[in-house]
């Protein structure tokens, strides 16, 4: 049965990723509602063959809607996805704003998709794009051997930040080639040739990014128990988030029981060969397709029973809008 389905931000990176994704999986809309901010209103955009103008979001925005989705910052779902609710629609979330409130279920839905059939709100909140991948790839290993503590520093593109972050590094790019220098107005600092940790202070001299990975991880996985000990870092990647991760369990697990849980797994790709120069997951690679890829799985060399891995993903498709468009699909 068609939808009347709402891309809110649709201007923005993920948006356009949702609108994109919504097409490409031939997702039955009937009519599809592109909502953006006022200065956004009236541009144009392409789906299935047909221009669709951008109107400006206002409370008045979700009548008849049945689909919501929400690209466009915690402060724009906080105010408008309860009105979208209440109009009628299922909210799928991309933003922070109700990742971790009791009644809203968080959802990845290779991992819990049947925590989306309990939403007090009429809200599902999509995962961090650096979570969403590891969970993936994790959850059926957790499933086989309990896991106990995750060790995960990630390697995080600039389009995580939005379109013109990316932009910024391509721009920069050219200044330090041509002139030794960059000029940052998008990030703290030079992204170009360069790493930083970029996002806002949390507690404890974490990064709010690095605490996202630890609550949404405990939560999707239904386990407080889990230790997550984060890193998160920004690289001069345009697209495609990686991620070098640690685990422990409640038993041993070794490499080769680790590959033969993750060739089954939903949504994930294992990259299953020998180590050698450039064979492990790439995000070059990565970018514009729908896998988790999982490489690198080796026992670990100082504790027993422990793994390493290589996980890479693009965090426009998995890592936002085609998390969002495959909840809708199973709703």
């Amino acid at each position: 049965m068609s939808k009347v389905v709402a891309v809110v931000g649709a201007t923005g990176a993920v948006g356009r990723e949702m609108v994109k994704t919504l097409e490409q999986r031939k997702f039955p809309v009937s009519k599809l509602v592109l909502l953006a901010s006022k200065r956004s209103a009236g541009q144009k955009v392409i789906f299935n063959g047909k221009e669709v103008i951008v109107e400006e979001l206002t409370p008045a925005s979700f009548a008849g809607v049945e689909i919501a989705l929400f690209s466009a910052g915690a402060s724009v779902s906080k105010e408008f996805g309860p009105i979208a609710a209440k109009a009628g629609a299922v909210v799928i979330d991309n933003s922070s704003a109700w990742r971790m409130d009791p009644e809203v279920p968080l959802v990845v839905p290779e991992v819990n998709m049947d925590a989306a059939a309990n939403r007090p709100k009429g809200i599902i909140a999509n995962p961090n794009c650096s979570t969403i991948q590891m969970v993936v790839a994790l959850d059926p290993l957790h499933r086989a051997a309990k896991i106990r503590h995750i060790v995960v520093s990630t390697y995080q593109a600039t389009s995580g930040k939005g379109h013109d972050a990316a932009t910024e590094l391509q721009t920069q790019s050219r200044e330090v080639l041509d002139k030794g220098t960059a000029t940052a107005k998008v990030f703290p600092g030079q992204i170009a040739f360069n790493c930083i940790s970029d996002w806002k202070a949390g507690e404890g001299d974490y990064s709010e990014e690095e605490l996202k990975m630890v609550n949404e991880t405990r939560k999707i996985l239904r386990d407080d128990t889990i230790g997550v000990s984060p890193t998160a870092v920004r690289v001069p990647v345009v697209n495609g988030h990686s991620e070098s991760i640690h685990v422990t369990f409640a038993r041993p697990m070794k490499a080769e029981e680790a590959k033969a849980i993750l060739k089954k797994a939903e949504g994930v790709v294992l990259v299953d060969a020998p180590y050698a120069p450039g064979n492990a997951p790439q995000p070059v690679q990565a970018s514009g397709t729908d896998p988790v890829y999982v490489g690198r799985v080796r026992d670990d060399l100082a504790v027993p029973g422990a793994l390493n891995l290589w996980v890479v993903a693009d965090n426009l498709r998995k890592g936002a809008a085609l998390n969002a468009v495959q909840i809708a699909e199973r709703l």
